[in-house]
């Protein structure tokens, strides 16, 4: 994390003049003064990464001023100096808050060692901050799976992750992408720096540029402090952008910079910063048809594509199911506290029959209720899951592929239970699968048209996408102006 702002304070006059040269030749922006009373005034004016601080003032005590700045919220990393050293004022200084120590004079070589520890220091402090507030999740799980197709998988992470090249993982949703990535970090050089972690899809437009860059006080409303951004944090490590093909054009351009460059500068700022940071990003869209749809920029996407890593869907390793619902029932069983031997036969064959539009996400959340519901037998069984009266998921309509490649023009109709009451509709089928029935009847009300399926729904037009993309739908959004100039309906095949 680079230091940027330097305070000095020191009555000396010829040593603070000669030390505020050396910062500004190392291109630092440089504040110094020679009294507590002007210190404490650029303080409140300003914030400051860095502070030279002198031991013995004219109107104060330097290990005093250092206790005061512990108790403000904002405080610079502190650097005492005196000609008057001893081992005692040494160890009282740390004890009182202070980054280091260092005796006058000193040379240009102590003063870049000094700089250089506080630029490091700075970074722990700041990446140490945004792990302490993430959310927490279940993603560090391991890779699992016994099938050719996960151990090729394995194989090829093995291969990329020692490189230093960006990667693009795409796949389903539940399909495991934030895990590859996460093998991929630890596995790789950088396993000791920082690994960060965006959401595109989970931050509003206006607020993405200033988490992927940062931005400086004052720079919008609200922006009451420096802040760094994720690029920053991530220096010398590595950052996963989530679900990258959610990005406006916008930030598109400036994110190609980043990659090619290696540089950009904060929301409200002038200063350039250089990072050295390996992207892996992820995306459960074909990024092909989103480049020709003017969706997504082909500049970003080459860069982005250096090194493609396709995950297959929970239904293309159904050898992995048996393997998998075990596991995940071993996890369960001990997390919840139940007794449960095994699952049943019948379970089994049920579960490698089912779809998984949600793939292995679905799959773990179905075991995790399973064990939860399971009686007194201690084996689960199909009545844990209701997979007997839950009608065929879209992705196996006829005519539609169940890969991720393929974008069908409509949305087709799903198949509906034939009218119950509520209570029946409950026991019948899952909470989940009544919302896609839902949904798919809000699209065929609105004759396809995203825009008022989802006013109709009372979600917004992201969601409404992210849950078409589960359920394997992938087809170009009907706009409110298309609904009026082609009102006639387009079938799988294109054809009117």
């Amino acid at each position: 994390m680079p230091i940027e702002k330097i305070a000095i304070l020191e009555d000396d006059l010829i040593v603070r003049k000669n030390l505020e040269q050396q910062l500004r030749n190392r291109r630092y922006d440089v504040a110094s003064v020679g009294t507590v009373a002007e210190l404490n005034e650029i303080l409140a004016k300003d914030t400051f990464d860095l502070l030279f601080l002198d031991g013995r003032l004219p109107d104060g005590d330097g290990a005093e001023v250092l206790r005061q700045l512990q108790a403000r919220p904002s405080k610079p990393l502190v650097v005492m100096i005196t000609g008057f050293g001893s081992v005692e004022s040494a160890v009282e200084c740390m004890r009182n808050g202070a980054f280091d120590y260092m005796l006058k004079p000193f040379s240009s070589d102590q003063l870049e060692v000094t700089l250089k520890k506080a630029e490091n220091f700075n970074q722990l402090l700041k990446v140490n901050e945004y792990l302490t507030h993430a959310e927490e999740d279940d993603s560090g799980y391991d890779l699992l799976g016994n099938s050719q197709v996960m151990e090729n998988l394995r194989q090829l992470i093995r291969k990329v992750a020692r490189t230093q090249a960006t990667v693009l993982i795409a796949g389903e949703s539940g399909t495991g992408k934030e895990l590859v990535a996460r093998a991929l970090y630890r596995q790789s050089p950088r396993a000791s720096a920082p690994f960060i972690k965006l959401n595109c899809a989970a931050i509003p437009d206006t607020l993405i540029e200033s988490e992927f860059f940062g931005h400086e006080k004052g720079s919008f409303t609200g922006a009451q402090a420096k802040r760094e951004g994720r690029f920053e944090l991530a220096h010398n490590g590595t950052i996963l952008l989530d679900e990258i093909s959610e990005i406006s054009l916008q930030i598109q351009a400036k994110l190609l910079r980043v990659l090619q460059e290696r540089e950009f500068e904060r929301v409200g700022g002038n200063r350039t910063i250089k990072v050295d940071v390996r992207v892996i990003a992820t995306t459960n869209r074909n990024m092909e048809e989103s480049v020709e749809r003017k969706e997504f920029r082909q500049d970003l996407f080459f860069r982005l594509n250096v090194v493609p890593i396709l995950i297959p869907p929970l239904r293309e390793r159904v050898e992995d199911i048996p393997f998998l619902a075990k596991q995940f029932m071993q996890r369960f069983v001990r997390k919840h506290g139940v007794r449960v031997k095994g699952i049943s036969d019948d379970c089994l064959a049920a579960l490698k029959a089912h779809r998984w539009p949600g793939n292995v996400r679905e799959l773990q959340n179905v075991i995790e209720r399973a064990v939860i519901l399971c009686g007194e037998s201690g084996l689960l069984d199909t009545e844990h899951f209701g997979f007997s009266s839950m009608p065929r998921p879209v992705a196996s309509a006829p005519g539609v592929s169940a890969g991720p490649a393929v974008t069908p023009a409509v949305f087709p109709k799903p198949e509906v239970p034939a009218p119950v009451a509520a209570a029946s509709v409950t026991e019948l089928i899952s909470l989940a699968e009544l919302e896609r029935i839902h949904i798919f009847a809000a699209l065929e009300k609105t004759a396809q048209n995203r825009t008022h399926a989802a006013k109709l729904l009372g979600i917004s037009i992201r969601t409404l996408r992210n849950k078409l993309h589960e359920y394997g739908v992938n087809g170009a959004e009907k706009t409110e102006a298309e609904s009026v100039e082609n009102p006639e309906p387009v079938t799988v095949d294109g054809s009117r």
